[in-house]
C-alpha cells in the first residue's frame, strides 16, 4: 500500500499531465506478455511487425518479474503537452549511477552488463526507446492523445460536478481517497506513507496499465491510471454483424456505436449519415446516459467515442 498525505495546499495542486515516454515504458509490460492487456490486443497486433526493428533487448529486461519498470521510464510530467524528444532528451542527460541506481531498485542488483558501462547502457535504452516511438507509436500517437486528453477533459467534469473526492474514487478500482489521503494498492510488501508537503499530486492517464502504477522509488507524488477508452486505440476484434445489437439499440444508434470507434462530433456524424445534429445529438444522449460512447469538449465542438462496453458488445462478447 502507497499513501499519499495531502496538506492543506497540495489539495489545489492536484494536476493531470501526459506522458509519451510513461507510454513507452508502460507499453514494454504489454509486449512482454500480451495475455495480461486485453485492451492493448489490436495495438500489439498492428506493430508485430514493426517492433523487430526495434532493439526490444535493451527495453524487456528492464522489467522485472513482476513486470515493474525503473522510474525513468515513469517521469512526472509537467504539463498535458510534453513531447517525447524533451523526455528523451532528460533521460539522456540523467547521471549513469541515477540510472543503475533505479534499475536496482527494481531488480534487487544491477545487472552485469549494466554495471559494467552504466553510460552506454542508458545511451543504448534512450536509441532503443526512439526505435520503439517512430516504430510503433508516432503512427498512432495523435490517436492515443485524443484518448487520454479526453480521459483528463472527464475528470475535470468529474471534480467540477462531484468534487475531488469523487474524482479521485474514480480513478482505479486500486486507488481510494479518504481524510486527506491517496491510497493506492499494489502488489508490494512495503507499506510507504508520504506526506506531499507542498509537491502537489500529478494524475497520468495511460494507454497500458490495467489499474494503477506508482513509482517503485520515493519520488515526486505521482499516480499512472488507466486511461477512460483505452480500449478504443484500436479494434481488438472486428465489429460483428450489428443487426443483432440494431434489433437491441434501433439501427441509428448501432451506426453510431460503429462509427465511434473514432471521436466524431454531432455535426460531423450528421454529415455522414444525412441527418439533421440534433437528432444525432438525442441518439447520443441516450447511448451516453446508457454508458455506451464518451465526451469530451474540444474547443467549441463536443467528441463522442464508443466505450469498452460499446465494443464488448458490438463485438458479441462479454466486457473483459
Amino acid at each position: 500500500m502507497l499513501r499519499y498525505r495531502l496538506t492543506g495546499s497540495d489539495l489545489g495542486e492536484v494536476r493531470f499531465g501526459i506522458s509519451p515516454l510513461c507510454e513507452l515504458g508502460l507499453s514494454l509490460r504489454a509486449i512482454r506478455d500480451p495475455s495480461r492487456f486485453p485492451l492493448q490486443v489490436g495495438w500489439l497486433r498492428a506493430t508485430e511487425r514493426a517492433r523487430s526493428r526495434v532493439d526490444l533487448d535493451a527495453l524487456l529486461p528492464l522489467l522485472n518479474d513482476r513486470t515493474w519498470s525503473p522510474d525513468f521510464l515513469n517521469p512526472r510530467p509537467e504539463s498535458p503537452l510534453t513531447r517525447v524528444e524533451d523526455e528523451l532528451a532528460a533521460l539522456e542527460r540523467l547521471d549513469p549511477d541515477v540510472f543503475a541506481r533505479q534499475i536496482a531498485s527494481v531488480h534487487g542488483h544491477v545487472p552485469e552488463r549494466i554495471a559494467a558501462d552504466p553510460r552506454a547502457a542508458r545511451d543504448r535504452v534512450v536509441r532503443a526507446l526512439r526505435e520503439l516511438w517512430h516504430a510503433c507509436f508516432a503512427p498512432y500517437w495523435p490517436r492515443m492523445r485524443a484518448v487520454l486528453d479526453a480521459d483528463i477533459a472527464y475528470r475535470g467534469r468529474q471534480v467540477a460536478r462531484h468534487g475531488l473526492a469523487a474524482m479521485l474514487n474514480g480513478l482505479a478500482p486500486t486507488v481510494s481517497f479518504a481524510d486527506d489521503v491517496v491510497s493506492v494498492t499494489m502488489k508490494d510488501p512495503r507499506d510507504r506513507e508520504f506526506a506531499t508537503d507542498g509537491a502537489g499530486l500529478t494524475l497520468v492517464p495511460t494507454m497500458f496499465t490495467r489499474r494503477a502504477s506508482v513509482p517503485v522509488d520515493d519520488g515526486p507524488p505521482l499516480i499512472l491510471y488507466s486511461a477512460r477508452g483505452a480500449g478504443t486505440l484500436l479494434p481488438r476484434e472486428p465489429d460483428r454483424d450489428p443487426a443483432a445489437v440494431a434489433a437491441l439499440l434501433g439501427a441509428a444508434r448501432t451506426d453510431l456505436l460503429v462509427a465511434l470507434r473514432d471521436p466524431g462530433s454531432p455535426t460531423s456524424l450528421a454529415a455522414r449519415f444525412g441527418v439533421t445534429p440534433s437528432a444525432v445529438a438525442q441518439h447520443l444522449r441516450v447511448l451516453r446516459e446508457a454508458g455506451l460512447v464518451s465526451a469530451t469538449r474540444a474547443g467549441r465542438s463536443v467528441l463522442y467515442l464508443r466505450t469498452d462496453l460499446a465494443s464488448a458488445l458490438l463485438a458479441g462478447r462479454a466486457l473483459d
